[in-house]
């Protein structure tokens, strides 16, 4: 019964397809086209397809949103009430967000602070002749804290001052909300060691009042990672005149507490000295020379500072500028530090320089203190670097010096220096004929 159950359909399907008058290489035919025909279509579809899922069209509109909402908060220069909404606690896209490229100084990953400045081992007589130098009353350091408070009392009592724009704040009041975003940052920057900054942090330097901004977060309870990373995006976007302020008011404080409390440098520290430097206008007038103005620099304070200048390439102009004021400065043992630095370096420098650091020495002719070590070794390099281009009479009164202020083993080099120079005023034989030639 099976068997002629199958053959009974067999034939069926045969006549069925006979009758049909259709040959089987000719379905076979039909249904590859078929099949090609739906594939090219299929790829023609996807091209032509201009519709957009609805979830992905949602996620374009928000970013756009955001990227709009961002440049808005990035055009204006204070944040008003409804943009310090969009701004949240959260890390840059970019750790680089908001700096400029500039050459980087090489860090030294093996860094150890007592390498950086060599041991100072000071007797007793210098001890005393130093301290005869010192300050009797230094003045008074201010903080970023103390202008803040000295501009909050002026505005309470109606003494309003219009400041200028190279970099004096205006007093406003700061919305409650913009003032908890920046609490915020301050608690993030406490306990930051590593890794990427708050944005709101980063658009400080490009704020009107951004002194004021800054004193929200509490500069003095910043980690030393955070110290360096803030010297970072200060000097690459703040102008020059800014940027010494926050030098000035920030970086120098902190500097030297750092120093007085542990008697040496955090790495972080260091690293943002040698940041700082990348303005070198405002590294002079922002940390080097309030440093030796304030009357009770340290030896070790100038030193470390002193290390940054001699390990890393500064302008020729600024360094005669400041080469320039050091000498006018009353006399410190930090001061001869510096001098020397700059003296070791090798400047062509003009002979306005020269000769200020050449009536500097000689201010001490009729000083009957004990001079320290260190103004002699000053002297020395002096003499070593520039004998050909003091002057005769320079020279001269050089020697009458070393007869009134000597020591027992340096002055004996720096006399035989001084007369072996040539100077720069000494005529040259048969210089007209050679002109004429």
């Amino acid at each position: 019964m099976g068997r002629r159950g199958g053959s009974k359909g067999g034939k069926g399907a045969t006549s069925a397809g006979a009758g049909s008058g259709v040959s089987l290489g000719q379905q076979l035919a039909a249904d590859n086209a078929l099949r090609q025909t739906r594939n090219k279509k299929r790829p023609q579809k996807r091209e032509h397809d201009e519709f957009i899922d609805a979830g992905l069209t949602k996620k374009i509109l928000l970013a756009a949103r955001e990227q709009q909402q961002e440049d808005d908060d990035d055009s204006q220069v204070v944040p008003t009430i409804e943009q310090s909404s969009l701004l949240r606690l959260r890390p840059s896209d970019s750790e680089s967000d908001g700096e400029a490229d500039y050459p980087d100084v090489d860090d030294d990953r093996d860094f150890e602070p007592d390498n950086y400045y060599e041991n100072i081992e000071v007797d007793e007589d210098d001890e005393r002749a130093l301290e005869m130098f010192m300050s009797s009353n230094p003045q008074k350091t201010r903080n970023l804290a103390d202008i803040i408070m000295d501009k909050i009392n002026e505005k309470q009592t109606e003494l309003k001052t219009q400041f200028s724009e190279a970099g004096e704040m205006q007093l406003q009041e700061i919305d409650p909300r913009v003032r908890g975003l920046y609490e915020g940052v301050r608690d993030v920057l406490k306990r930051y060691r590593s890794g990427k900054l708050p944005k709101a942090f980063k658009m400080i330097p490009n704020l009107r009042n951004w002194e004021q901004l800054l004193h929200i977060t509490e500069p003095t309870s910043w980690s030393a990672a955070s110290m360096y990373q803030a010297t970072r995006i200060f000097a690459s976007n703040l102008k020059e005149k800014m940027a010494q302020r926050f030098y000035n008011l920030v970086l120098l404080p902190r500097i030297r507490d750092d120093i007085a409390e542990y008697k040496k440098i955090n790495f972080h520290i260091y690293q943002a000295i040698k940041k700082s430097l990348y303005k070198p206008g405002a590294f002079m007038k922002g940390i080097l020379l309030p440093l030796l103005e304030s009357g009770n620099c340290t030896l070790r304070e100038a030193i470390i500072v002193g290390s940054v200048l001699a390990r890393n390439s500064v302008p020729i102009l600024h360094s005669c500028a400041a080469l320039l004021k050091v000498a006018e400065m009353p006399y410190t043992g930090a001061n001869s530090i510096i001098i020397r630095i700059f003296l070791d370096k090798k400047y062509a420098l003009p002979y306005r320089v020269v000769d200020a650091t050449v009536f500097h020495f000689l201010r001490f002719e009729r000083d009957n203190r004990m001079l320290p070590v260190l103004w002699h070794q000053a002297l020395l390099t002096f003499a070593q670097r520039y004998k050909a281009d003091i002057s005769i009479e320079q020279r001269e009164a050089l020697l009458i010096l070393l007869r009134k202020q000597s020591h027992p083993t340096i002055t004996a080099e720096i006399r035989r220096e001084l007369q072996s120079a040539k100077c720069r005023d000494v005529e040259i034989p048969n210089a007209a004929a050679m002109a004429i030639d």
